[in-house]
């Protein structure tokens, strides 16, 4: 089983979490920038953050033999703090580089006024650079934040093929899905999404444009959750193929429009056994 965890947080993880995410069949991961636990107090500390998404991390993941890319954004919650607009103006430098591969995470927290400008700004930056879009959706009052979030996309110009609306639940899936947004589903251990629920939903709604990922940060969550949706895929009747379109060729295809996913380099899970490649050389 191959995998393309299309939202985590490997800042907040250990090398231990990649060493377990490779030997689960993990091969290549997005990281959105998102909120770090405490309030930032300047775009410069923004600006040291994008760059260790773009250095550090894709380095420490390839000694685990995955491949990382990453999203670059302002992320909603911090949207409403007036000391932090200034990132804004860094996003244009970054959105520009290599294994940036969308915009993201954008979308909604309290959804407040300040949260609708600076969202409407960045879908704007991702037209510019015809960037994919990844946009979360606020924890609280979600319905109503997920039919906001696609009446602003909708209004954004962007093609509904380019926005994965995330963190989606059975009160929001109907809506996405119609809109002809890419759906994700983000699945931990007590709370979002659970691998029945998902299993549920993947029967409804079938596997089409539909993403899951672990979301894996500093709070109470799971990398190997992709992995657990695929081996409760497989006893629920769900074909290999069906499995990999879900956790391998969706995300590629999604975060394919960008043309800068770099994967020529990832070895197919088969070449594997354990964590030593059936060739004899240690990854």
């Amino acid at each position: 089983m191959r995998i393309f965890d299309p939202h985590i947080h490997m800042t907040s993880r250990t090398t231990d979490d990649y060493r377990r995410m490779y030997d689960a069949g993990v091969r290549a991961l997005v990281e959105p920038a998102f909120w770090l636990g405490q309030p930032r107090t300047s775009p410069d500390t923004f600006a040291d953050y994008f760059d260790g998404l773009l250095g550090w991390e894709p380095y420490r993941a390839a000694q685990y033999g995955i491949a990382h890319h990453c999203a670059i954004a302002l992320n909603p919650k911090e949207a409403n703090d007036p000391r932090l607009r200034g990132v804004l103006d860094l996003l244009p430098r970054y959105l520009a580089k290599d294994r940036v591969v969308a915009v993201g995470e954008v979308g909604y927290d309290e959804m407040t006024p300040a949260e609708d400008e600076v969202l409407q700004a960045q879908l704007a930056l991702a037209v510019e650079h015809e960037l994919p879009v990844l946009v979360h959706t606020p924890h609280r009052d979600k319905a109503a934040g997920t039919v906001r979030t696609l009446d602003v996309v909708k209004d954004s110009g962007l093609p509904p093929e380019m926005v994965l609306v995330d963190h989606l639940n059975e009160m929001t899936a109907a809506a996405v899905a119609d809109s002809g947004c890419w759906s994700g589903f983000s699945v931990y251990p007590d709370t979002k999404m659970d691998v029945h629920r998902m299993i549920a939903l993947l029967r409804r709604y079938g596997t089409d444009r539909v993403l899951v990922n672990s979301a894996a940060d500093w709070g109470h969550s799971d990398p190997l959750k992709t992995r657990a949706v695929g081996d409760a895929m497989l006893a629920d009747g769900f074909t290999e193929e069906d499995v990999d379109k879900v956790l391998w060729a969706n995300p590629v295809a999604f975060y394919g429009q960008s043309g800068r996913l770099e994967l020529d380099d990832v070895t197919p899970a088969a070449d594997y056994a354990g964590n030593t490649i059936k060739r004899g050389v240690a990854p």
